[in-house]
């Protein structure tokens, strides 16, 4: 899955999904859901049954991390007292959007880069990461949804490269990819996917913007998943192009450069509430805000390990890790 499909989702089948949705639910995954029937309660979430009575569907996009996350919301809300249904892993961002703006799902997981490049279709990414969030939750408003507070889980590009190559070349941050790049060309090999090589937002930019010198005899095109394992076993590339929150990164044991000059759109992931289900039940944000101030870079990389990596189950995964933090309680 390329870097465009995996985050935003612009297939063919996604788009002709959000064209239906103002007329039907049917098709496209958004009919196929099922009740949550896990017996869960309160733990530190919850308290009172604040959504007691409340019937909630959940969406997603689909892949893990994403898939992970509209298990968590949904967890969450059943064990604040609603009653749930899974629509997760719907097809493509674009299914998955519209069905929250529609009403069809009341919730979600999304990205800000993601809303306001692909939906609000703006170019120019915000650098700061709050300042990002706002202006989603300022633009937004008028599309009927409401952006509760953001996860500092940041789901955008970086370098990353084996833990022998950092000690060898000390490659904190892309800066220092920059000055290796031109102190000693040998070194710096690129494995990236064709896609991140030509877009703006990739590896031009990332090279113009930091004054890298990458002659294309050094840079590799090939799967995303090729990508880690090349660079984790010291293969054909020093550095290869990751998601910050890929398991893999964790699995392997990479290590993630810096982007110290803020290149790559904020991608940070915060719950996108429906705007009439969030004023029929304003216990949402009180629900889903302690839960997203704890899911960062490191914890999404354990996550998505655990689907990925050693194919647990998204809903297991989501509810292990409430457990263990206390957020739910088994019944």
């Amino acid at each position: 899955m390329t870097a465009t499909t995996r985050r935003t989702g612009l297939a063919a089948a996604a788009l002709g999904c959000a064209l239906l949705l103002p007329l039907t639910l049917g098709g496209c995954g958004l009919t196929s859901g099922s009740p949550m029937v896990d017996d869960v309660r309160p733990g530190s979430i919850g308290q009172g049954l604040p959504l007691k009575g409340a019937d909630l569907t959940v969406a997603s996009k689909n892949f893990s991390e994403n898939i992970i996350l509209g298990q968590i919301m949904g967890l969450a809300f059943k064990a604040a007292g609603a009653h749930v249904l899974d629509r997760t892993n719907i097809q493509g961002s674009i299914g998955a959007r519209e069905a929250v703006k529609s009403g069809g799902a009341d919730g979600m997981y999304e990205y800000t880069g993601t809303a306001w490049i692909t939906y609000l279709g703006h170019d120019t990414p915000i650098t700061d990461p709050h300042a990002q969030w706002q202006a989603v939750v300022d633009a937004d408003a008028k599309n009927g949804i409401t952006w509760l507070a953001p996860a500092a889980l940041n789901n955008t590009y970086a370098l990353a490269l084996n833990q022998a190559n950092e000690k060898r070349y000390g490659t904190r941050t892309l800066s220092d990819v920059a000055r290796l790049s031109k102190s000693d060309p040998a070194a710096v090999t690129l494995c990236v996917e064709s896609e991140f090589a030509a877009r703006n937002d990739g590896l031009p930019g990332m090279a113009k913007r930091y004054g890298m010198d990458i002659p294309a005899s050094r840079i590799q095109k090939m799967d995303g998943g090729i990508v880690y394992t090349q660079v984790s076993g010291g293969g054909s590339c020093t550095f290869g192009e990751v998601f910050t929150t890929d398991g893999r990164i964790k699995a392997m044991n990479l290590f993630v450069t810096q982007d110290d000059k803020h290149f790559f759109p904020n991608y940070n992931a915060a719950p996108e509430i429906n705007s009439a289900a969030m004023r029929k039940y304003p216990a949402i944000r009180e629900v889903l805000d302690p839960i997203t101030a704890k899911l960062t870079n490191d914890v999404a990389r354990e996550l998505n390990a655990r689907v990925d990596v050693e194919g647990q189950d998204p809903h297991d995964v989501a509810r292990d890790w409430l457990v263990s933090e206390g957020f739910i309680r088994n019944g």
